[in-house]
């Protein structure tokens, strides 16, 4: 029976359930009041040895009993009675008795709770020093704002951020220990007066602000040459005044001139040193990175070497991996990657990353109806740790330094007596870091061209253009070139970073306009209605989405997740309909689990039956998807879940391929697809291994009074579970 006085309701549930958090032992798991993990670890017996199988067993699935002790009721009655002392329940009282009842027991607990104090002041007491000036402007940003409750963490919070404050101030010595708060709770109002004030004991040295003297870098720091790698008569001064040990100049200065916040003579400041040891690690060149701070005193002023210690990685470097790839497409397969790397390239730890790849892909869960792709290409990545552009661009160099990144590639992708489809692509772009929760990306120029070579088209495609009813979605798709000239800005959102968090949500949005500028510079020379390049017509849009994802922990093992993502491409001037390869589609194992792979829509578009899917049909200019699963964990490695998916992709408002019925409409929301499922996944730590069994519940290809198909299921009918069961298998969660 707990007692309460002056406390609010919410606040009562609140204590009770973190007062019983507190109590200790914990009492044995039971299920309708009987220890069932007690009765295993007794029927196991007891083993003869710590590693065999029956120890293992006993510690998997038994549990020790959990004895009764009365010396555990008065720790547990002091320890609640520290915890509403530091939550502010001034002078509560706690009480227990062991009770027993046969051979079990149980802690009774009288508990009376007094109200809660709340903050009536807060008051920074200093003298005319340098140092108590600055401990007085600390307050400006206090934690501890009346009226709010009273609370130990709080100040322990609050002597936290007062110390950090006064380090970038150039405190170099300054600690938390140093600021002394006093509280005056001799009041009848409930409410405490709260004094801060910098100890007299505090040090001479933590009252004085430190600056930079020199600046020492060991580049080539390794602890097998440790004494020469630090030799500094072999140091050389740079513009900046840094001292750089480094005799075979592998690194041009102009590097630590960006990455390194400290300058001689500045005031010493700790976030210009988080900064600039993040921005060393973030490079990606240095292995690790150490520094070390050498105080001196020079009469009246105090001053500090810094002194930074880099281990570089290899600057080239050669690596094969062979890996399985599950991709948002449904594609699946094995993929065979050389990657060379030069980490130092012009000497500013630019990373040249050139990747040769080649494997094979097919599609999950397609009932041999998917692609079988072969694939090879060669790309080349190369990334700066700074901003590169012709015009000059201001930012703020106090955060983590942003990267821009030129990328140039060729990839093809084989179908046997199909065709081969022959992809170059370019791109220059940037990405930077707003805060730690959000992060920018900014392609102005990307340049991609897809033709297929009408030599590479083999014996079967022939034969699929033959039926009238697919033929001009095949001959749109493998006969037209495609130039897409276009930028990107891309915006992720994560709001926690991390992983405790109950709740988390995650947000990626991206604004993708093509072809506007080459159709202000370009015009229509043939009168064909086309504006080209190099006699190759480009394509115009414009295409925005956003994918939203959200968790939720209901408890320890299980998890709510869902996602929702919407996008639109909108085809202008050359373009009927956004190219093949960026246009959305849906089904499969990344998206409804209940259709295979690109197997809805777009609209009401229905396929003609008893044919494959010869090539990679089924697009849209329009999209919409939701997805919503409950995810629990059994056990380490075992993991279940259940899910519902929905959603279409549709046509802006070209028929030409699809028909009417594939364009986007007022009744669009009748067109939507919906599957439900149950899904177990393996966690062996490296990888995911997901098998999610689907099944639809709505078909919007069927009639409209006849596309919830619920009525229709049954697992017993081999021809129903053949045509209706989809069986999706890939590597990582689906979203």
């Amino acid at each position: 029976m707990l007692p309460f006085e002056g406390v609010s309701k919410s606040d009562r549930k609140a204590l009770q359930g973190e007062l019983s958090s507190l109590a200790r032992p914990k009492p044995n798991s039971q299920i309708f009041g009987f220890p069932y993990r007690v009765w295993l670890y007794y029927v196991i017996g007891e083993p003869k040895k710590d590693s065999s199988f029956r120890a293992t067993l006993r510690r998997k699935l038994g549990q020790e009993p959990v004895f009764a002790n009365s010396r555990s009721v008065v720790t547990n009655a002091n320890i609640w009675k520290a915890f509403l002392q530091n939550e502010g329940y001034f002078h509560s009282e706690v009480a227990g008795k062991l009770e027993e009842k046969g051979y079990k027991a149980k802690g009774i607990y009288q508990v009376r709770v007094h109200r809660r104090y709340t903050l009536d002041s807060v008051r920074f007491i200093t003298d005319t020093a340098w140092v108590g000036k600055d401990f007085k402007l600390s307050q400006e940003k206090t934690l501890l704002k009346p009226p709010v409750p009273y609370r130990l963490d709080n100040l322990k919070l609050e002597r936290e951020r007062i110390s950090q404050e006064m380090k970038r101030k150039g405190y170099y010595y300054f600690s938390p220990e140093y600021v002394a708060i006093l509280g005056d709770t001799n009041t009848n109002n409930y409410k405490a007066k709260l004094y801060l004030a910098l100890k007299p004991e505090m040090p001479e040295a933590a009252a004085r602000q430190y600056y930079i003297r020199n600046v020492y870098i060991y580049p080539n720091y390794t602890l097998n040459n440790a004494v020469q790698d630090t030799n500094r008569r072999e140091a050389f001064r740079t513009t900046a005044g840094f001292q750089v040990v480094d005799s075979s100049r592998t690194y041009d200065e102009r590097l630590f001139h960006n990455v390194i916040g400290f300058k001689p003579g500045r005031r010493y400041n700790s976030r210009v040193q988080d900064i600039t040891l993040s921005r060393l690690i973030n490079l990606g060149t240095f292995k690790f990175v150490r520094n070390r701070f050498a105080p001196d005193t020079q009469g009246d002023s105090t001053v500090l070497d810094v002194h930074y210690y880099l281990t570089p990685y290899p600057k080239k470097s050669l690596r094969a991996e062979i890996a399985g790839t599950s991709k948002s497409n449904s594609l699946a397969g094995s993929q065979l990657t050389l990657s060379w790397r030069n980490r130092n390239f012009f000497k500013r730890a630019e990373l040249l990353t050139i990747n040769a790849t080649g494997g094979i892909e097919a599609q999950l869960g397609a009932g041999g109806q998917g692609v079988s792709n072969f694939s090879y290409g060669l790309n080349a990545t190369l990334t700066f740790p700074r901003l590169v552009s012709p015009i000059a661009i201001d930012y703020d160099r106090r955060q983590v330094l942003p990267k821009t990144n030129l990328t140039l590639g060729y990839q093809a992708i084989v179908r046997r007596q199909f065709y081969r489809l022959n992809s170059f692509t370019g791109s220059f772009g940037y990405a930077f870091r707003g805060s730690s929760k959000v992060e920018h990306t900014l392609i102005p120029l990307s340049l991609t061209y897809v033709y297929v070579p009408t030599n590479s088209l083999g014996d079967l495609y022939y034969e699929a253009i033959t039926d009238p009813t697919l033929a001009a979605q095949y001959i749109a798709i493998v006969q037209n070139q495609q130039l897409i000239p276009s930028s990107l800005y891309t915006l992720h959102f994560n709001s926690s970073p991390q992983s405790q968090a109950r709740y988390s949500q995650q947000l990626i949005f991206n604004f993708e306009p093509a072809g506007n500028l080459a159709g202000l510079l370009f015009k229509d020379g043939n009168g064909d209605g086309q504006k080209k390049v190099f006699d190759v017509a480009f394509s115009q849009y414009v295409r925005a989405d956003m994918d939203t994802r959200h968790y939720l922990r209901l408890t320890s093992s299980t998890t709510w997740a869902s996602r929702v993502f919407a996008g639109a491409g909108i085809p202008y001037g050359n373009s009927s309909s956004l190219p093949f390869v960026k246009q959305y589609f849906v089904g499969g194992s990344t998206s409804i689990r209940a259709f295979r792979p690109r197997g809805i829509g777009p609209g009401r578009y229905l396929r003609p039956a008893g044919r494959t899917i010869l090539l990679q049909d089924g697009g849209g200019d329009i999209k919409l998807e939701a997805n919503t699963e409950l995810r629990t964990k059994f056990n380490k490695f075992l993991q279940g879940a259940l899910f519902v998916d929905a959603g279409n992709v549709w046509t802006y408002k070209d028929p030409t391929l699809y028909g009417e019925t594939a364009v986007f409409s007022k009744d669009f929301l009748k067109e939507v697809a919906i599957g439900a499922g149950i899904g177990l996944r393996l966690d062996v730590t490296y990888f995911v291994l997901r098998f999610d069994l689907a099944t639809p519940l709505r078909n919007p290809a069927l009639a409209e009074n006849e596309r919830w198909v619920l009525d229709k299921i049954n697992f017993r009918d081999r021809d129903w579970r053949k045509d209706n069961l989809i069986l999706n298998i890939a590597v990582g969660y689906p979203f």
